[in-house]
């Protein structure tokens, strides 16, 4: 029995049903049913809007002087106004992520078994099944008729740079179906330029993030052919008829970032490639390419009858306490896995955003956009990138980032009077870094900061020396100009603090409730621990790097006169300076909490006051009736825990998001109502953020040591995980029974000294560049 396998038993009714397959830069989510596929597409780079002329200056440095005289006076309704006035942008041609089109293929039914299938339809579920296979990457779908069985696959080929599928069918000639394309924009036009290949052209527009005239431009091909059979095309779709076996391709191009004409033939190029090859050579290459990736980690954490369920089944199992089934959490974990290698590749455009590569449409048709939010959800999405294994899905971020910095020196300049650069709440392709167009949650001062973290990661987990001199220095040492430059000294504290700012996306009572919430304050707890993350990071790179004395100097002075952690009156960790009353104490974010997880500055061993603190934190936002039940919520309730070490409660949450928070195609999504949403609509960091979790279970190494089975849960009493990174360069595998380790391994790609621990437990060793080693339940290092 494969493990790794969502099934289900009944056609999809919707996206939300529907299997997603993805390249890393092309996507589709299969909506199969008996006689009815569908694939909804989409593409990374085809978004609307376009760059916009930057805006005229913020009032630098003198405005930014009189906003926080107000706020260190205790107006902050005045700063508020001149915040206001001085840093809130007219939203523009910001743009999104747009659907591409729909493949719709309806298969013709033998006449004599219409009646008759329809009844056996109702009464025997057995006679269709689909799935999508983790292992290989590819999906398909089999109905059983009174005479023949119909067989769909369908896989999105890296190697290839598109879409393949094959239908077969036991039954010679038993292949029939019509395959048209439906319009993703009111641009879109499609027409047969062959018997056997549909040709469309269309341009991301809408009217609600942009004008409704700038995006970029798409053009694809849909290839068929066929063994036996007849083929031809007719009202701009294709008519297979009697065939014994039909290949569909869909490949696409766009001029995103493109000045040439060259991009529009690209499709037929990789389209020509392909028929060059055989069909299983094709498919071939693709299962190889994408296990090289998936392959690296294994997670057995014990079956039961219950993973016999369809995958549906399970969730809603799950959900009602229905009994142990943890190897469904070992198949949420590969599923991240799965949607990181499909979604995010070294060469991909693109990193991955609101919905992943995948498009329902929802996020575009409302307020929110399919965009980069730098609050959480994209740094969510490659939270489990670097522990699963999966380091160079991480690479589109780095260069987003790189990007990001370059097109934030302008809006460093222009607003605040500062060198370097600075991004806020949410950017886009198009090198987006204003704040957002309202100050109550788009003055997020440190979002590109908190982005730009993921330098930091991948450098703790590869020890990459070349990465971080070529890539992440130079970006953070121009973060670090631009906090170094731009914050002041709090005239009552001393303190370095940022301002104004918000504390993602939360409000407070400055003063008596009757008098309003606010927003906007000075040195929030968010900026803090980031700008110390910065400068301790910069200057362990400088000395490291034996370069830049003088900024190092600057950093360790910086560096004295942070603010420290703070714990409130409730014995919480403070979100803000000030120990001001919450007024959302609902709220969704937990931003503040980044000390936690995925930073270090607190950590039971260490920091046993401040992790107390934290617990409070996260225990009095779920004890709030109306607390904003979201799917990343659920996650960082998860990951806090298990960085606490508490295992049962982080495998509460984890099972909240799975079976509470997932739709049938195990897609994470955030409830209709909450922060402007109009529906129950996907949000892919959910899966990301789970998928994090579950690794925090297993294994945990930011406090200088690797730390096995550290939130470890009855649930999973016995299992076995292999593959799982650790920072500093190392691979681990770890095996244990009824909650005891019972073995493990340490692979060492760089050298030096390297701490184990399991429960009370550690070891230490010197470790060789290529070592292996082994060691017992006793952490004895055996030879």
């Amino acid at each position: 029995m494969n493990d790794y396998r969502l099934w289900y038993s009944a056609p999809a009714a919707g996206w939300a049903q529907g299997l997603p397959l993805g390249n890393g830069r092309l996507g589709a989510v299969v909506m199969a049913a008996p006689h009815r596929e569908v694939w909804s597409m989409s593409e990374v780079t085809y978004w609307s809007g376009q760059t916009d002329p930057a805006p005229a200056s913020g009032g630098g440095k003198a405005a930014l002087e009189e906003m926080r005289r107000h706020f260190f006076s205790g107006d902050y309704e005045g700063g508020d106004r001149l915040a206001k006035q001085y840093l809130q942008p007219e939203k523009q041609n910001f743009g999104t992520n747009l659907g591409l089109c729909e493949v719709v293929i309806e298969f013709a039914e033998q006449e004599q078994e219409q009646e008759q299938e329809q009844e056996l339809e109702a009464e025997d579920a057995g006679l269709f099944r689909r799935e999508l296979d983790l292992t290989n990457a590819v999906a398909g779908a089999v109905y059983q008729g009174k005479s023949a069985a119909l067989h769909r696959e369908v896989f999105a080929s890296h190697a290839g740079n598109l879409l393949a599928s094959r239908i077969w069918s036991s039954l010679p000639g038993g292949v029939s179906f019509t395959l048209s394309l439906v319009n993703g924009t009111e641009s879109f036009t499609a027409a047969a330029v062959d018997g056997g290949t549909l040709e469309f052209k269309s341009q991301a527009t809408e009217n609600i993030h942009s004008n409704g005239a700038c995006g970029v431009h798409a053009k694809g091909l849909v290839k068929v052919a066929v063994s036996g059979g007849t083929i031809h095309s007719g009202d701009g779709r294709l008519t297979v008829a009697g065939a014994d076996e039909a290949r569909i391709y869909f490949a696409v191009s766009t001029d995103y970032r493109r000045t040439d004409p060259d991009w529009e033939s690209e499709c037929r190029i990789t389209l020509e490639q392909a028929m060059g090859k055989d069909y299983g050579l094709l498919r071939e290459e693709h299962i190889a390419d994408y296990r090289r990736e998936y392959d690296k980690v294994d997670l057995q954490l014990g079956r039961s009858d219950l993973a016999d369920l369809p995958t549906d089944q399970r969730i809603e199992s799950l959900a009602r306490g229905g009994g142990e089934d943890p190897q469904l959490f070992a198949l949420f974990l590969q599923y991240g896995r799965y949607l990181t290698i499909a979604g995010s590749r070294a060469d991909s455009p693109l990193p991955l955003h609101l919905q992943g590569i995948w498009n329902d449409g929802e996020a575009c048709r409302m307020g929110w956009s399919c965009d980069y939010h730098l609050d959480v959800n994209t740094q969510m999405n490659y939270y489990p990138t670097e522990v699963t294994n999966l380091g160079d899905s991480h690479l589109p971020l780095m260069r987003y980032i790189a990007e990001l910095a370059r097109a934030g020196r302008p809006t460093a300049s222009l607003l605040y009077g500062s060198g370097g650069w600075v991004a806020h709440v949410f950017s886009n392709v198009w090198g987006f870094t204003l704040p957002g167009w309202e100050t109550s949650w788009g003055l997020n001062v440190t979002g590109g900061l908190w982005l730009a973290t993921h330098l930091i990661r991948h450098y703790e987990y590869t020890l990459d020396s070349e990465f971080l001199e070529q890539q992440a220095y130079p970006v953070l040492k121009e973060a670090a100009a631009f906090y170094l430059d731009y914050m002041c000294v709090h005239p009552e504290y001393g303190w370095l603090v940022t301002g104004p700012a918000n504390s993602p996306e939360n409000s407070f009572y400055p003063g008596d409730p009757g008098e309003g919430a606010q927003q906007l304050s000075m040195g929030p707890t968010m900026d803090q621990i980031l700008v110390r993350e910065l400068f301790e990071f910069c200057l362990m790179s400088a000395e490291l790097l034996d370069r830049d004395e003088a900024f190092q100097r600057m950093l360790r002075t910086a560096i004295s006169k942070l603010p420290p952690l703070q714990i409130g009156k409730k014995g919480q960790l403070q979100e803000w300076l000030e120990d001001y009353e919450e007024a959302q104490p609902e709220h969704r974010h937990l931003s503040h909490l980044f000390a936690l997880y995925p930073g270090n500055a607190i950590t039971p061993g260490r920091t046993p006051e401040l992790s107390r603190a934290a617990r409070v934190t996260l225990e009095n936002r779920m004890l709030q009736n109306e607390l904003e039940d979201v799917e990343f919520t659920a996650a960082l309730f998860g990951l806090g825990f298990a960085r606490l070490l508490d295992g049962e409660k982080a495998y509460k949450h984890i099972s909240h998001l799975i079976g509470g928070l997932c739709f049938d195609n195990l897609f994470t999504y955030s409830k209709s109502g909450i922060a402007g949403a109009q529906s129950n609509i996907f949000v892919i960091d959910g899966n990301f953020g789970g998928t994090a979790v579950i690794a925090e279970m297993l294994l945990q190494s930011h406090a200088d040591e690797i730390h096995l089975l550290p939130a470890l849960p009855a649930a999973w009493s016995t299992g076995t995980v292999s593959g799982l990174r650790a920072k500093g360069n190392a691979e681990v595998d770890a095996s244990w029974d009824n909650g005891r380790l019972t073995a493990a391994g340490i692979r060492t790609f760089s050298p030096g000294r390297v701490t184990v621990r399991w429960g009370d437990l550690t070891t230490s060793f010197l470790a060789e560049a290529g070592g292996s080693y082994q060691l017992n339940s006793r952490l004895e290092l055996l030879t």
